[in-house]
């Protein structure tokens, strides 16, 4: 398509956003809706471990891939919407937050090379010459095919900041109690003297995610104490203590001609490549040890090419955790960042009595991976890594902390501050 047709197209766009969404609140999340598209990835440019936060007005950028398995390429678009700090759509225009084009279509894309698993492979820079951010805050991607922005293929999360609070935070371990020997909590305290706040209680909201992971993060936490333009969350709150996990367990399957660390052997039938690992363990009782990681993250890479994008192959994982009986109550999921720690049924255990474990199959591009083993109750939407893995106070773990503010006079919630910290750092506090 042209420019010029791109141009009008927008216009029309643009005619149709000016209305503020309305009616039921619209929630996001990190979610891949067409089973053809694997490894949905979105990090700073530069840096393929780093969490998809971004500086206003700065020079960074955000890049995203993703592939579409199959022979033959499709056509695809993307937009950016701004929620708020809960992840529902803001009830504010597309112009307020965006400029140049409102939608455009994912241009970069390539074919798969010398691979079994035929797929291509797309790229979008965000921001870009066509599509540029005007505000802070919390934002969805929407890819979506060629006219049907209302069946997204996949959605992902990522953050705008300004930047115009200082933070400082301390991962300790929490006080004598039932987290003593099992949780990690967050001292922080914020400077807000680059930003006028009336009422810091109220207008003030901070977020903190232990691994990049959302689905136990701490949200909305207010201020325990305000003094001048300083507010702090202390270790007397309940609020900001989490499970601290234990380091996560890995594969490489960077290989497929020789097997790599936790890998038991590669068989190669049916026109796929299978690859089975070293059957896992019950390390829920087990002393802590302490194992460098990636907190969870995985990155794409092959020894067998140059070109990790298209040269990495797919090839079908097979995951084993040994138990004497069937857990009731719930079910046991293999999560990490590779699927932003979803409970799917892709990612669901299922138990075989006969060789007394439980079993998953994952078909995941070559690279090195963290992962780990969720026990979900049925029902219930998120759990503690407990079951198989333990906690412990020592583990190491990142922590991203974003500060959120709430003008009353704005309709959107401002994102002032961000801070990624571990729990390996020994940081002080301002004084």
């Amino acid at each position: 398509m042209s420019f010029a047709g791109k141009f009008f197209i927008s216009v029309a766009i643009l005619l149709t956003l000016q209305v503020i969404p309305s009616g039921a609140e619209v929630s996001y999340s990190d979610r891949i809706y067409d089973p053809r598209i694997k490894t949905v990835q979105l990090y700073r440019e530069g840096w393929n471990l780093s969490y998809p936060v971004l500086r206003l007005n700065s020079d960074e950028k955000l890049l995203l891939h993703f592939d579409l398995l199959g022979d033959q390429p499709e056509s695809y678009y993307y937009t950016f919407i701004h929620c708020d700090k809960d992840w529902n759509e803001s009830q504010i225009f597309t112009t307020d937050y965006l400029t140049g084009f409102f939608e455009d279509q994912v241009e970069d894309y390539r074919p798969s090379f010398n691979t079994k698993v035929h797929y291509y492979h797309y790229k979008i820079v965000i921001p870009n010459e066509r599509i540029g951010i005007k505000l802070s805050g919390n934002y969805i991607v929407k890819v979506y095919p060629s006219g049907e922005p209302d069946k997204p293929a996949f959605t992902k999360r990522f953050m705008v900041t300004e930047e115009t609070v200082a933070i400082s935070a301390a991962i300790r371990r929490p006080q004598p109690g039932e987290f003593y020997n099992t949780g990690q909590q967050a001292e922080i305290s914020v400077r807000l003297s680059k930003v006028s706040v009336r009422d810091p209680y109220n207008d003030i909201f901070t977020f903190i995610l232990r691994n990049g992971n959302f689905n136990d993060a701490k949200v909305n936490l207010k201020p325990d104490f305000v003094a001048g333009n300083e507010v702090r969350y202390n270790l007397l709150s309940r609020e900001n203590i989490f499970y601290a996990g234990n380091e996560y367990r890995h594969f490489d399957i960077r290989s497929i001609r020789y097997t790599g660390e936790n890998i038991r052997k590669i068989d190669y039938f049916e026109g796929r490549y299978h690859v089975f690992l070293v059957p896992s363990e019950n390390r829920e009782f087990k002393p802590y040890f302490y194992m460098q990681d990636f907190n969870g993250k995985y990155y794409i890479a092959v020894n067998e090419g140059r070109d990790m994008d298209i040269e990495a192959d797919y090839v079908y994982v097979y995951f084993t955790l040994p138990s004497y009986s069937q857990i009731e109550g719930g079910d046991i999921y293999v999560a990490g960042a590779f699927n932003n720690w979803a409970f799917t049924a892709e990612n669901r255990m299922i138990y075989d009595p006969g060789r007394a474990q439980y079993q998953c199959t994952m078909l995941l591009k070559q690279g090195w991976y963290n992962y780990e083993y969720i026990y979900l109750k049925h029902g219930a939407t998120s759990a503690p890594p407990s079951f198989f893995e333990g906690n412990h106070y020592e583990t190491e773990n990142d922590y991203l902390i974003m500060v959120y503010y709430r003008n009353p006079r704005d309709r959107y919630d401002r994102l002032i501050g961000t801070l990624i910290t571990n729990s390996s750092k020994k940081e002080i506090l301002f004084q």
